[in-house]
């Protein structure tokens, strides 16, 4: 007779099912939303700036000043940051179910909030928008530790990594979703309103009916969030976090019969007072879990730190590259309803080509070749392509066309645009997908959602850096041609220099970081090396293989 071990075994060894394909869509649809959120703003801060700072003195369109641009594009990012270590602590203490459906109407009422962000001015525009997208990011961040901690418990040990990978990979889509919409949108207002370019009428360029564009992008970010956020209040507690935190192996069975077909190779100890297969329960701060998973932690942290500074930043770079390569005129050569379109469109077509097969191809192989593999191969490959892209930098851009010098002449443009889109291939078949999945695995069930939040948070502060340094650090060397407010930094070439050299640091660190292809939760957290305790009384429960559920018997 067996208890909780027999319970996690059983889910270990459970064949596929219909409900973790609906565990993928219910957390995935969230991710899909935390994408759509963090990612559509790009597609309309120009447009931001030509609405609200538009100065008729001035013979350019608007732009958002230096310190708003910053904030509006990661303020969000800083409520992520935060969340993920409030939400990841919640996980442990509350459980992942009771927390779960907060993450998802904070996300709803937020990108709600941010689509009516409202003032008379526009500093109390861009402060209200940034207000809620604060709070839309604390929602988002609580997403991350949650849906990552839930799937790896729910998952069977065969397939766990391809299932939290699928959760993540529709990330992918929020991206490619954010500007689907926005071309969309953007559209349809083009072709109810005729608005010229900025060269033939400055006012006109803008019309009043575009600050509804960028509203309505914002707001539907709340509707797959919505369509899912019933489903996840339906969703029972994980049988790990019941019987290996909460310690109720009855409730387990019980949580386990109610959404999965499980085999139970005898009949379930449901002890109530104790667990069959927790370790010994030392605390998050202690010498132990440092002597444990210390290093793990370590390795799990960095290397998504080091990732997230690569991968926001060159999302940063996307409207400059953009631009030179002529994918984007002249900002004077266009409407502001015309630039969404193409900012959008450009955006779409790398999350097409490049971000969205990245993350599939990590789905199809996570559980093959396993993460580590997979983590180094994207850690290599973006380092070498960066590398490229810094030393061929001009031979590829090209120099400055003489009628037009704000395109580049002479160079080989599908090269350059080719390599920088290898390395959002490489960064989502490699760590991108894994640093979120390896802290689902490696920690003990206490204490594993309050790690995958300190994991994820360290990401966030590489974003962070990604998103504000190199906003500043990007722009050219030369005074008089960097974005109007912001001060000379060291350009796109050295800024490229400085992302290999993070890249290799995050290859380096990934040795850190252990294989947990194959293995179950409980080998990697420790938490089965235990003897069983045995209580006085306890009850069992016979598994029905046909309907999944249990009968009950006493024994003393």
């Amino acid at each position: 007779m067996t208890g909780a071990g027999e319970i996690l075994n059983s889910l270990d060894k459970a064949k596929t099912q219909w409900y973790h394909f609906t565990t993928i869509i219910i957390a995935g649809m969230g991710f899909f939303t935390d994408a759509y959120d963090l990612f559509c703003i790009s597609t309309v801060t120009r447009l931001l700036g030509r609405l609200y700072y538009y100065d008729p003195l001035s013979k350019t369109p608007g732009v958002l000043p230096a310190n708003v641009s910053a904030a509006v594009n990661g303020v969000a990012l800083c409520g992520t940051f935060v969340g993920q270590l409030l939400f990841g602590w919640l996980g442990d203490r509350l459980g992942r179910k009771r927390v779960y459906g907060w993450t998802l109407l904070l996300m709803i009422l937020t990108s709600l909030a941010s689509a009516m962000s409202f003032g008379s001015s526009a500093k109390a525009v861009m402060s209200t928008l940034c207000f809620f997208r604060f709070w839309l990011g604390v929602g988002i961040g609580g997403d991350y530790p949650l849906s990552a901690t839930i799937m790896s418990e729910y998952a069977n040990q065969k397939t766990r990594g391809t299932f939290i990978a699928a959760v993540f990979a529709m990330q992918g889509m929020g991206i490619l979703g954010g500007a689907t919409i926005s071309i969309i949108i953007s559209s349809m207002f083009r072709s109810a309103i005729d608005s010229p370019s900025f060269m033939v009428n400055p006012v006109d360029s803008t019309p009043r009916q575009a600050d509804f564009v960028w509203r309505i992008v914002l707001a539907l970010g709340a509707i797959p969030a919505a369509l899912t956020f019933y489903y996840r209040m339906k969703m029972p507690e994980t049988a790990r976090y019941t019987a290996l935190v909460a310690k109720d192996n009855k409730q387990a069975a019980l949580d386990m019969g109610r959404v999965l077909q499980v085999d139970f190779t005898g009949v379930i100890d449901v002890t109530t007072a104790v667990s069959g297969v927790a370790g010994p329960e030392y605390g998050l701060f202690s010498k132990q879990f440092l002597k444990r998973h210390g290093l793990e932690l370590l390795g799990c942290s960095s290397t998504w730190f080091l990732l997230d500074i690569a991968f926001y930043s060159q999302n940063l770079f996307q409207k400059d590259i953009f631009s030179s390569i002529g994918w984007l005129p002249a900002a004077k050569t266009m409407s502001a309803l015309e630039e969404v379109f193409r900012v959008s469109r450009a955006q779409a077509l790398i999350a097409l080509v490049s971000t969205v097969p990245g993350y599939w191809v990590t789905v199809a192989l996570v559980d093959v070749i396993g993460r580590w593999v997979i983590q180094m191969i994207g850690f290599f490959f973006m380092t070498l392509f960066m590398f490229v892209l810094t030393f061929q930098y001009y031979s590829l851009r090209g120099s400055p066309c003489k009628n037009d010098p704000s395109l580049f002449c002479g160079g080989n443009h599908t090269a350059f645009l080719s390599l920088y889109a290898l390395t959002f291939f490489f960064a989502n078949f490699g760590p991108n997908v894994t640093t979120f999945i390896i802290p689902a695995e490696l920690f003990p069930a206490r204490l594993r959602s309050t790690c995958h939040g300190i994991s994820a948070a360290a990401g966030k502060a590489g974003a962070i850096v990604g998103a504000f340094g190199f906003l500043y650090a990007a722009q050219n060397q030369t005074e008089g041609k960097q974005d109007k407010g912001y001060p000379t930094g060291i350009g796109l070439k050295n800024s490229f220099l400085l992302l290999s050299v993070i890249n290799a640091a995050g290859l380096f660190m990934t040795f850190f970081v252990p294989e947990t292809k194959g293995r179950s939760l409980e080998e990697l957290s420790g938490e089965n090396n235990s003897d069983k305790q045995q209580a006085p009384y306890s009850s069992s429960y016979m598994a029905d293989k046909q309907t999944g559920s249990y009968t009950e018997s006493g024994r003393y």
